[in-house]
């Protein structure tokens, strides 16, 4: 590798440590030119007249190629290329003294501070052995050279004031004085000179500097000193320091707010923060980030001072909101010890400065509530140790390499404990009231700090009162302000900084009462062409919080209630709220066309809906319709209670195919409710009571829905709604049969028939299961398996999987009972297999149970607990209590055969008490039955007796099922 150098005599060096002899001028001028011009290219014309000042001899293009094989022959890895452009020596940067020279120059004006700075200019300067090209004078490079010469002397200038500002002023003296001699007419060399002597108390000395400096610019230029000159000038004469030094940063430096002394929850993400910030091989950025009220500085500043013992040398914080960056920066260096006057201007410089008094420093830089990342950029260290958090409303998604932690509500515990924090031991005492104010709060710890405070300050304020006001929508917002905190005030500065098209979309979103949305329906809402961009803000605002997939695969959004409250409150806008609707309504009714509607109630008749969704996109959603109802049920519920009557039930009826069929009765009878509070129009009324009674007929409350499928009936038959008659008497027989009510439900079952035939309905297969458990109560086993076995046939013509599973359960317990144990077992096991393969789980859960009977009547005990632990599980899940009690008093049986009677006992007696609150009498007996053998199996005799009778008292000696079930669950009990 060869090295150059041109400030001073051109020197060669190549290789490392011999210097070539370059025989001629001319070969010495080539080169001298090409390294003015390192690395750029040098016209011919330019070379041509360097050679040959006067007039080139006709040969010079061979001359030239010449002297350049020549350099190449000379200088080991000369590198000169040849092109249009001319020619061009490349070399690298430590290659050629001039290169070295304005790199290091570079370095010092990007330095962080005075000292950094001047240590960089002296290397550069120590580049300089002499004039440029000395001992070589070649004329067409006389404005290179002395434009070099002035660069050389504004470096030392540069370099003179950053070690004055540094305090370096006493070896300076003699240096500058030999300056002045070379250049008498510069000023800002007098003026330094002038700063050197006055420190060094030569103030005499200074003041004759600038006596000559002013005499000579008279003679020689007829005018008077400048205005630096003279500031220095008057600066001395008044005996004050014209430039201050820059006192050394005393750190460490502190500037963190106080923490708060009732701050509560958020260890999760305290400790997050604490191992991204930890990391000293790097510079780490985190970013806490999350809608109006979260609570973000508040835990930004207690996140600093747990992590103070990690930054040593000093914790910075920086309010952002709405400063200039340039007024921040010039904050920021004051504070680490630059004085006003050597604050640079421009602001690259002030962010270079600041990045060079953190290095090599453990500094923690929080910065808070930054709108844009460019800011953020501006202020990040440079050098590891150093760490930066970041407050912000904004995702800030320009900031790459970012931890973001999105910080959401406080848990119910976390919001619970700082509202007794503020409020007092009340909070504890009124639990109930404490919780409805905190989910008015949304559990947002500004919105929990106002309630808090406000409690606070009127003790006698029941929290029942406020939480009354605060679950009015109407006057959330005005509740949630004390003194200067107010949550409307902390959205709307969110708010604001929208641009109008996002600021629209947040206005229609909250009209909307749902506040949890899939991607379609929302740009659907919007209806712009620019919906996905005024999206895409919203959520980088934190205004709208962005989820999923969901299980169709679409995006979610979703708008916490303070917010949306806020939203609600500006002027209306006009968007695609009925498209939306309309879209929402044909997709339950086709979801629901693709399930088994297991509910035993009839479907609503209507008019074809119409969808103006595209194709693709429907296709899509429905694809799984269990999972579309799966992301929209709580959509769905709450859309129920702003839709009219009409509407209102029809959607209700599609959403019920997928409740029922997966045992949420909750939701189902929350609805029906809504529906029935909200309509006077009594034969939607009598369809919603009707629903409302199979709901507690499913909970075991066999009395009150029996007496509640009465009353529809009746009102039903007043109206001429015999479908939906036809389907309630059904259901009443069922019910009856588990109240023990055979012969009522035998005839009830028969009205049941008639009003399917006389209504030109397709006989129910619910109305032949009951037909024939009521005869199977009342000990007419042959005309049950009749039943049975027609219904089996019935199913089987419809290749509907789910109807034979179903038939062939009551074909398999009738054949049990006619002493068919073979085909019992055959049924019962396809009745299970076909199930399995259906989204059915009630009607497998009711197989299952039956499988474990079955198998308990005909020896197979393992497989009995098998199935009956199995259906348990499955009843558990859908809610269905009575058949879980039946299961888990079948489990208790089995226990009494394994010697854990003892076990089985208290067990036994609370399935004895809830089937005594249903009313069901042969389930009732047969837990009396079961007792009774546990009792003797413990040695208690007076218990067993007790059993026995009850027992015997509620047996009913015509009940072919009770029977066959009582050996089955004796069976269970004999030791194994």
């Amino acid at each position: 590798m060869a090295h150059f150098a041109v400030l001073g005599p051109l020197v060669v060096e190549s290789p490392p440590g011999q210097w070539p002899v370059l025989r001629g001028d001319r070969q010495r001028t080539l080169l001298a030119v090409l390294l003015l011009n390192a690395n750029q290219h040098v016209h011919v014309d330019v070379l041509v007249e360097a050679l040959w000042p006067e007039r080139p001899p006709k040969s010079w293009t061979s001359n030239l190629h010449t002297y350049l094989s020549r350099l190449r022959d000379r200088i080991d890895g000369l590198r000169i290329d040849h092109g249009p452009l001319g020619y061009r020596l490349r070399v690298e940067p430590d290659e050629l003294d001039l290169l070295l020279f304005r790199s290091a120059v570079a370095d010092g004006k990007r330095a962080g501070d005075a000292l950094a700075a001047a240590g960089h200019y002296r290397r550069a300067l120590a580049q300089w052995r002499g004039p440029v090209l000395a001992g070589l004078h070649v004329p067409p490079l006389d404005a290179d050279v002395a434009r070099l010469e002035s660069e050389r002397l504004a470096v030392f200038e540069d370099c003179v004031d950053a070690e004055l500002t540094a305090g370096r002023h006493g070896e300076l003296t003699g240096e500058l004085q030999a300056m002045i001699t070379e250049h008498p007419l510069r000023e800002r060399l007098a003026a330094q000179l002038m700063i050197a002597l006055h420190r060094a108390g030569r103030q005499g000395d200074a003041l004759e500097v600038y006596r000559r400096l002013r005499t000579t610019l008279i003679d020689e230029l007829g005018v008077e000193p400048g205005a630096e000159a003279r500031r220095v000038h008057s600066a001395v004469l008044r005996g004050e320091d014209p430039v201050p030094r820059l006192p050394p940063p005393v750190w460490p430096v502190c500037q963190l707010p106080p923490d708060i002394g009732d701050f509560t929850g958020r260890d999760a993400e305290l400790a997050e923060l604490t191992e991204v910030l930890g990391d000293a091989q790097r510079v780490p950025v985190a970013i806490l980030s999350g809608e109006p009220g979260a609570g973000k500085s508040t835990l930004a500043v207690r996140a600093a001072h747990r992590l103070r013992a990690r930054f040593p040398d000093g914790q910075l914080y920086v309010p952002l909101a709405g400063r200039d960056i340039g007024a921040v920066l010039a904050d920021l260096l004051r504070a680490l010890g630059v004085p006003g006057p050597a604050v640079p201007d421009d602001l690259g410089a002030r962010a270079a400065v600041f990045r060079g008094r953190l290095g090599d420093r453990r500094v923690l830089v929080v910065l808070d509530d930054a709108v844009d990342p460019e800011h953020v950029r501006t202020l990040l260290p440079g050098t590891p140790g150093c760490a930066v958090l970041v407050t912000s409303r904004r995702r800030l998604s320009g900031l790459a390499g970012a931890h973001r932690l999105p910080l959401g509500p406080l848990s119910d515990n976390d919001a619970a404990e700082l509202l007794n924090r503020l409020a007092g031991a009340r909070v504890a005492r009124e639990r109930a009231d404490a919780g409805r104010i905190i989910a008015a709060c949304a559990r947002l710890p500004l919105a929990l700090r106002i309630a808090g405070s406000r409690l606070a300050i009127r003790p006698h304020l029941r929290l029942g009162e406020l939480a009354d006001r605060l679950e009015d929508e109407v006057r959330r917002l005005d509740e949630l302000t004390v003194s200067d905190l107010a949550v409307r005030s902390s959205i709307a500065l969110s708010y604001e900084g929208l641009r109008p098209p996002a600021q629209r979309a947040f206005r229609l979103l909250g009209q909307c009462r749902l506040p949890d949305l899939p991607a379609w329906a929302v740009t659907t809402l919007v209806d712009d062409p620019d919906a996905d961009e005024a999206v895409e803000e919203l959520v980088e605002a934190s205004l709208l919080e962005a989820h999923g997939p969901d299980g169709t695969g679409e995006g979610r959004y979703r708008m916490h209630d303070l917010v949306r409250l806020y939203a609600a409150e500006g002027p209306p806008e006009r968007g695609g709220g009925s498209t939306v609707l309309a879209a929402t309504l044909a997709l339950a009714d086709a979801a629901a066309a693709r399930l088994p509607r297991t509910v035993p109630m009839p479907a609503m008749a209507h008019e074809p809906l119409a969808q103006p969704l595209p194709g693709a996109l429907v296709a899509r959603l429905l694809e799984r319709p269990d999972e579309w109802f799966a992301a929209e049920r709580a959509n769905l519920v709450l859309l129920i209670g702003t839709l009219r009557a009409r509407e209102a039930l029809l959607l209700l009826d599609k959403l019920s195919v997928y409740l029922y069929l997966h045992g949420h009765y909750t939701d189902m009878r929350a609805a029906y409710e809504t529906v029935l509070a909200a309509t006077d129009d009594r034969p939607s009324a009598a369809v919603a009571e009707a629903n409302l009674a199979l709901l507690r007929h499913a909970r075991g409350q066999y009395e009150e829905a029996a007496s509640a499928y009465r009353e529809c009936a009746k009102e039903l038959e007043a109206h001429g709604d015999r479908r939906t008659h036809a389907w309630v008497s059904a259901n009443l027989a069922h019910c009856l049969i588990g109240l023990g009510r055979a012969e009522e439900a035998l005839h009830t079952a028969a009205h049941a028939r008639e009003l399917f035939t006389v209504d030109g309905q397709a006989e129910a297969l619910l109305v032949r299961a009951a037909e024939s458990a009521a005869l199977l109560r009342l000990g007419r086993v042959a005309e049950a398996r009749e039943v049975d076995r027609t219904a089996v046939a019935s199913a089987r013509d419809t290749g509907d999987a789910r109807q034979i599973g179903m038939a062939l359960h009551g074909f398999a317990w009738s054949s049990l009972l006619t002493g068919e144990g073979d085909s019992a077992t055959a049924a019962i096991t396809e009745s299970v297999d076909l199930l399995r393969g259906t989204v059915a789980r009630s009607a497998l859960a009711k197989s299952l149970r039956t499988l474990g009977a079955i198998s308990a009547a005909t020896g197979a005990r393992n497989r009995a607990t098998a199935a009956f632990g199995e259906a348990r599980e499955l009843a558990r899940d859908l809610d269905e209590r009575p058949r879980e009690l039946s299961c888990t008093r079948a489990l208790a049986a089995s226990w009494i055969g394994e010697g854990r009677a003892a076990q089985a006992i208290p067990v036994l007696r609370a399935c004895l008490d809830e089937f005594r609150e249903m009313g069901g009498k042969p389930a009732t007996g047969l837990t009396w039955l079961v007792l009774q053998r546990a009792c003797e199996a413990t040695g208690d005799d007076a218990a067993a007796l007790e059993a026995a009778a009850e027992a015997a008292n509620l047996a009913d000696p015509r009940d072919a099922s009770a029977a066959a079930l009582r050996r089955a669950l004796l069976a269970l009990t004999e030791p194994v």
